[in-house]
């Protein structure tokens, strides 16, 4: 395995962080995009274990996010944050130009994955949402969703802190703890980002027909963070190459649990049948 870094600027002037973990003679590529608050480099395990399997990984730390510039849990919109996810599907296929692409995208990234494939019906081998952000597991305070859309208006920029319970994330209590320790992560969201988000989810989850390409959307049923049966109803909703799994008691970060390797098996095994 050998890995590099690169990068690019959005449109908008912001430097955006990527870097690759190639697998030697890989008959696939894997493009990732992270959750909430994380970054790339929270990925590595995940990488080796592919790379291991020949694929190729290749990921990026998104706007305002790692080491990428920008304020701190913002976009300006959905598009921006797809356009991202666009970007690095690019880069894959100017440097593997003959290999298979799957876009693997986990809690905000998973929705990011998921309005990419809905909105821009790229040609792909397959997609692979993990924990999906389409609805929360929980009912977030009406006054607070008040402000953030008043806010969204005025100030789309104002910061607030996301409120994660970080140990709702993993029954791993070192992967708990090294999150909270990572300088990187960060618990911040704007108003403008959360809001678009939370509708961007109802509008996925009105998505019918089709599915522009095969689609494998994993879910923990033991996670309190973004709603499984939101995840379901979305598949349930797609025709074609669609499956749905839900993992019994696992938390939000399915590839961060104790069973984080048969996990990947599932994925991985999804993949080859769809490679070939």
């Amino acid at each position: 395995m050998q890995e590099y870094t690169f990068d690019w600027k959005t449109q908008d002037g912001l430097h955006i962080y990527a870097r690759c973990w190639e697998a030697g003679s890989p008959k696939a590529v894997i493009c990732v995009a992270h959750g909430l608050g994380e970054h790339i480099g929270r990925y590595e395990h995940f990488a080796r274990w592919f790379t291991a399997r020949g694929y190729t990984v290749m990921g990026y730390d998104r706007r305002g996010h790692g080491r990428s510039a920008g304020r701190k849990g913002h976009s300006p919109g959905v598009s921006a944050l797809v356009d991202e996810a666009a970007q690095l599907i690019i880069e894959a296929r100017t440097r593997y130009q003959k290999l298979p692409i799957f876009l693997y995208g986990h809690s905000q990234g998973g929705a990011i994955v998921l309005s990419y494939l809905m909105r821009r019906h790229p040609k792909l081998s397959g997609v692979i949402a993990s924990a999906p952000w389409l609805r929360l597991a929980f009912e977030p305070p009406a006054a607070l969703i008040a402000l953030g859309k008043v806010m969204r208006s005025i100030y789309p920029g104002f910061q607030q802190a996301n409120n994660l319970d970080t140990s709702k994330l993993s029954r791993d209590s070192k992967v708990v703890a090294d999150y909270e320790a990572d300088p990187l992560v960060h618990n911040r969201i704007t108003a403008g980002n959360a809001i678009s988000m939370m509708e961007e989810g109802e509008w996925l989850l009105q998505q019918t027909g089709a599915a522009p390409c095969p689609l494998l959307v994993l879910h923990g049923t033991g996670d309190e963070v973004t709603s499984a049966e939101a995840s379901r109803a979305f598949a349930e909703n797609l025709s074609g190459d669609v499956a749905f799994e839900a993992l019994d008691g696992l938390y939000h970060e399915i590839h961060n649990e104790p069973e984080w390797e048969a996990v990947l098996s599932k994925a991985a095994e999804w993949m080859d049948a769809r490679s070939a």
